[in-house]
């Protein structure tokens, strides 16, 4: 099996998270600025296996797009224009943020580590990567 990306994307920052190759667990690369993100996964995906990005799809409470997708539907395309071996999925993102925050306390972090974006960011990555595998595991059953 091959990984699977996981991207949190936003307007300066953007966090990354990535399955191990057997896509059990997601775990933290980490936060990037925006305007590397797409050369960064063109290089991680020419050192490892990779058979699918996951990006955040932000919506509402009421299901309908938020005011983000005007940024990231762009950069959705040139990825599938820039790597169209790779299917690339949108997932729901609603609350990772505040979920992020909350494994944030719950985990014992500093009230100034709590106040980093970047760490939230790439919190959020994993937490959109996990929720994705559980929906996909789930489906098997």
């Amino acid at each position: 099996m091959a990984r699977i990306l996981g991207i949190d994307y936003g307007r300066r920052r953007t966090g990354v998270a990535v399955t191990d190759p057997l896509q059990i667990v997601a775990g933290a690369i980490g936060t990037l600025p925006t305007h590397t993100v797409l050369q960064f996964i063109k290089d991680y995906v020419a050192k490892e296996q990779v058979e699918l990005i996951v990006v955040g799809l932000p919506t509402q409470l009421n299901g309908q797009p938020s005011e983000s997708m005007r940024d990231i539907t762009p950069f959705v395309n040139t990825l599938r224009k820039q790597l169209p071996q790779i299917p690339v999925e949108m997932y729901d993102e609603r609350f990772t943020s505040t979920i992020a925050h909350q494994a944030m306390l719950d985990g014992g972090m500093k009230k100034s580590d709590r106040r980093d974006k970047a760490k939230v960011d790439s919190i959020a990555a994993t937490i959109i990567l996990n929720d994705y595998l559980t929906s996909k595991n789930n489906m098997k059953l």
